[in-house]
């Protein structure tokens, strides 16, 4: 199927029953809007989200993401969410332009027709939304991006939104570091779809893999997905810089090192970006939600406040 049929391509939730449970309209095969029904009595907070923003990790399946939706619709009852699903082997071989393509339907659902022309013919947005994004693990990171690289392209200046919740991402770009955390990444993926082979050999052919992916981008000189993803977090022209992030992690995720994310938020700060840093006791790559719910949200809730606090 091609990458115009999969953003053309939009089935209402009554056609075909969304991956992501009653209620999500699937817009395309990896992306689903849930809008919050409003009672006649019921009313917006002025200063929660309008609209929540959620890249999946790698290969996660709806029902585990499904967590998180039931998570933020606690803390925002009235906010609309869009839920990304965020394949790895997809994300690894699209270019950053078929990457950017997939991701258009969000700006619509996000922003809907806001371009306006400014007196002098120039193209502007006009915007009273209130976006809280979350993205998950590197893979996540990848299709933010792109996200990022898409309302660029279309508005000629930074994707606004309030806050970014950055969870076990991002790591870092080298391909010898990370082949193992990757390969076992995308073993794991695959395993629920390969359920007789063996969890090593899975894993050695999603390194031979990455292997002979990572040789092609270094003869014609491409850009890896990832390396574009880490640099457009902090990169004002993409990734608004009044925005306020969260980064959530530990020192036991075995994919995406701590000392790593701890390098970004070096980076970020040193940008200008206002930093928040939560880190988790025990708990392995994008675990944090499931062992300690509490601390989560809490978290969430925090930097949330902060990030409108003079709304």
């Amino acid at each position: 199927m091609s990458e115009q049929v999969l953003v053309d391509a939009v089935v209402t939730h009554d056609e075909k029953p969304s991956p992501m449970g009653p209620g999500f309209k699937r817009l395309t095969e990896q992306i689903y809007l849930f809008e919050a029904p409003l009672s006649p009595t019921s009313s917006r907070s002025p200063t929660d989200p309008t609209t929540i923003l959620l890249y999946g990790w790698g290969d996660a399946r709806p029902k585990h993401l499904a967590k998180y939706v039931d998570g933020y619709r606690a803390l925002f009852p009235t906010a609309k969410v869009v839920v990304v699903l965020c394949p790895i082997l997809r994300c690894l071989y699209q270019t950053l332009e078929a990457r950017s393509k997939a991701m258009t339907p969000i700006i619509s659902a996000c922003f809907g027709s806001l371009e306006i022309k400014t007196a002098d013919g120039a193209s502007s947005t006009q915007n009273k939304n209130r976006i809280l994004v979350q993205v998950m693990s590197n893979t996540g990171g990848m299709y933010f991006a792109a996200t990022l690289n898409a309302y660029r392209q279309q508005f000629n200046h930074a994707l606004p939104h309030h806050m970014l919740v950055l969870d076990s991402t991002p790591g870092s770009t080298s391909f010898l570091q990370n082949a193992g955390p990757w390969s076992r990444a995308m073993a794991l993926g695959a395993s629920g779809y390969l359920p007789g082979l063996p969890f090593l050999v899975t894993q050695a052919m999603a390194c031979m893999f990455l292997a002979a992916l990572h040789g092609f981008g270094w003869l014609v000189g491409a850009s890896s997905a990832a390396a574009y993803s880490v640099a457009a977090v902090n990169n004002e022209e993409l990734c608004a810089r009044g925005a306020r992030r969260l980064y959530m992690y530990s020192k036991e995720d075995d994919i995406i090192y701590w000392e790593d994310i701890e390098k970004h938020v070096a980076q970020a700060r040193q940008r200008g970006y206002q930093v928040d840093m939560d880190m988790f006791a025990g708990t392995p790559h994008v675990g944090h939600m499931r062992l300690h719910p509490g601390q989560y949200w809490e978290a969430v809730a925090k930097t949330w406040g902060e990030a409108v606090g003079g709304l």
